[in-house]
């Protein structure tokens, strides 16, 4: 069962806490409560307070955007922000800052739904030759990457980066309330190879470069992802920035 706003507050609350795998007593513990009291919470015998729903959100890593629905659905006003990005002046020039400062890399921000915010030269580059109707806003990069248009026939190593790609995913969308990013999952699903039984010498847990055709020569890229686990508006704190580095020697050279 999936929680999509309608349930009331106790329901919503038990169910952030079985998708979290915590148990009544683990959930008390750290939101600093007793066991009956959530119990009496989930059951609807007790009305939780303002700051009570916001410490056991908190307690189970609720994104801010359901922690909204959470105090909404208890009968208080939202207690975080989403200020449209383009109204967040600082942040998206340290953004920009960032994404530039990757140079001669790619990088690229995205929100929730893996919608490109911004991106950086280099990121542009390495799209080059996908099919413009992929490019049309908003433009969702791991559709750009894995959907045969896109770049997916260059990728040297498809059916295992695009399990990487599609599990991070998939993780994702179970940590939080995504119909979009479930709707991608199973999108991406149908468009790559069957997952590969044997995931060869070359994987080493979640350790999958990126195997890239470049005319005759091949790059070679790791990425890393970076959210923003302090934000207290909810725009920030959905968007995610990756960023591509070179895995061996002659890739640096060739991306320097």
């Amino acid at each position: 069962m999936r929680y999509t706003g309608s349930m009331d507050t106790g329901s919503a609350l038990r169910e952030w806490r079985r998708r979290r795998r915590l148990s009544q007593l683990e959930l008390a513990l750290s939101a600093g409560t007793t066991q009956r009291h959530v119990s009496f919470v989930e059951s609807g015998r007790s009305v939780p307070g303002r700051a009570m729903v916001v410490r056991l959100a908190e307690a189970m890593n609720v994104p801010l955007r359901e922690r909204n629905v959470l105090l909404l659905s208890a009968g208080y006003a939202p207690a975080y922000d989403e200020t449209p990005l383009e109204r967040l002046g600082a942040v998206r020039e340290a953004l920009e800052r960032i994404v530039e400062g990757h140079m001669p890399y790619p990088a690229v921000v995205g929100d929730r739904r893996g919608d490109l915010v911004m991106g950086n030269d280099a990121f542009w580059a390495l799209i080059d030759g996908v099919a413009p109707e992929l490019l049309e806003p908003p433009l969702n990069v791991p559709r750009a990457l894995l959907h045969p248009l896109g770049l997916a026939p260059r990728i040297l190593n498809l059916e295992e980066w695009a399990w990487h790609v599609i599990d991070a995913l998939r993780a994702e969308a179970l940590r939080d309330v995504n119909e979009r990013l479930d709707e991608l999952v199973a999108e991406l699903t149908e468009l790559v190879p069957e997952r590969p039984r044997d995931l060869g010498h070359e994987h080493i847990g979640f350790s999958v470069p990126l195997r890239l055709r470049q005319g005759d020569r091949e790059l070679r890229l790791v990425t890393t992802l970076t959210h923003f686990g302090t934000a207290v508006d909810v725009t920030v704190a959905e968007l995610r920035l990756e960023a591509f580095l070179p895995a061996d020697a002659e890739t640096a050279a060739m991306l320097g």
